[in-house]
């Protein structure tokens, strides 16, 4: 159990970004999302500072000049950004967007590139579910959605996860294809109740939670010093905060073996009440290389609050009914 005072929710709810303001309100304070006042703060995501950025260099199409999945500008990742950000569903705007993520998915050279080996099909996963996961978050969903979730299932490994791995040796799913197909999947189980997604998501859930988010099952031993480190954003990779998330949407979070990672995300706090930003995935102001980001996520600090990954692991630790609001 955590305590978080006013200051702390006060600077939360007096951020430049109306995504960190909307989040507070919504999912740690609890207030009415169809309330016209926070219906109205959601809009003002869509012309927030952070928003314009991801969007600037659509062009007259509505497309994005480049290849969908370039990092971490195309309109792969952009979609993905969005829909993270809560930003406001049923934008037709988006659509080019989202068509232009479809049809390299659909593309022959796309599909060619998935393979069977040993009786598993290789494949980046994470591509396909971000897709799904910001088209259902975004309300922006189409046959092709369906034929997103489709794949994923026809794709999931005999122990629960995906992987991309073509070495035939290769028989344990991956923690990063793994983690990102869970939470869109979880997405669609949660408008649907499609039966054969609610298994699939315990399946893949099972992989998690099996080696208690970040533990080997042989040794016990930690898997990746990595992923006990704090990032924001996560694009494809992987840590504890954003695995709690994921239990948290598929309703695994109470599972007694997520309490070592719920733990460890306890001690970070910070003596403000905040978290930090203890890595990142991203470089900025540096447009020639190839994961550069229009957007500075808070920077790495661990010693100052990053208010992306404090909002999170708030929303995960309440969820969890590990944190007290104390007025002061």
């Amino acid at each position: 159990m955590i305590t978080i005072t006013s200051p702390l929710i006060n600077s939360l709810l007096n951020h430049a970004e109306p995504a960190i303001q909307y989040k507070t309100r919504v999912h740690i304070l609890g207030e009415d999302p169809s309330d016209p006042e926070l219906i109205n703060l959601r809009e003002q995501i869509s012309s927030s500072p952070i928003v314009q950025h991801l969007l600037s260099e659509r062009g007259p199409s509505g497309k994005i000049d480049q290849h969908p999945y370039k990092k971490w500008n195309g309109s792969h990742w952009i979609l993905t950004h969005l829909a993270e950000l809560e930003y406001p569903p049923n934008d037709n705007s988006l659509l080019p967007l989202r068509d232009q993520v479809y049809e390299w998915l659909s593309s022959d050279h796309h599909r060619r590139s998935i393979m069977s080996i040993n009786g598993r099909i290789r494949r980046c996963a994470s591509q396909e579910s971000n897709a799904l996961f910001s088209s259902i978050t975004l309300g922006l969903i189409n046959e092709q959605t369906h034929r997103l979730v489709h794949d994923l299932l026809l794709w999931q490994w005999p122990d629960g996860g995906w992987n991309c791995d073509k070495h035939p040796e290769a028989h344990h799913s991956s923690f990063w294809e793994t983690l990102t197909p869970l939470r869109a999947l979880s997405n669609y189980m949660n408008i649907t109740h499609d039966p054969n997604v609610i298994t699939a998501v315990a399946r893949a859930a099972e992989v998690f939670l099996k080696r208690h988010l970040f533990k080997s099952q042989s040794s016990g031993e930690v898997i990746n010093q990595e992923f006990l480190e704090l990032h924001y954003p996560i694009y494809w990779r992987y840590d504890i905060l954003q695995a709690l998330m994921v239990m948290s949407r598929a309703g695994f979070l109470n599972d007694p073996r997520c309490s070592d990672a719920l733990e460890i995300l306890e001690s970070k706090q910070l003596p403000g009440g905040g978290f930090p930003a203890e890595g990142r995935f991203y470089q900025v102001n540096k447009p020639t290389k190839s994961i550069y980001s229009q957007v500075d996520w808070g920077g790495v600090s661990k010693n100052q609050m990053n208010p992306w990954i404090t909002i999170n692991a708030l929303i995960v630790l309440k969820a969890a009914g590990r944190l007290r609001i104390e007025n002061s």
